[in-house]
């Protein structure tokens, strides 16, 4: 049991070495009354198609799938 929580513990206090913050662009916005700052991971449009990717397509191929049968009548 204790070797179990000395591995838990040890899992918690290692660091990744493989997340690796990405350059971020910063904006900033300010006014007499508000002070804005944005940051914009330029990862994200990287993210975003690999996240989207796998979806997109199988509507696409879904979508020519309903669409070949109704091309093909005559």
């Amino acid at each position: 049991m204790n070797q179990r929580k000395d591995t838990y513990r040890a899992a918690l206090q290692r660091v990744p070495d493989a997340v690796v913050p990405g350059p971020a662009r910063v904006t900033r916005l300010h006014t007499r009354y508000v002070r804005v700052t944005i940051e914009l991971d330029t990862g994200l449009p990287r993210d975003l198609v690999q996240w989207a990717r796998s979806p997109v397509s199988r509507v696409m191929r879904a979508g020519a799938a309903a669409l070949r049968p109704a091309s093909s009548a005559p």
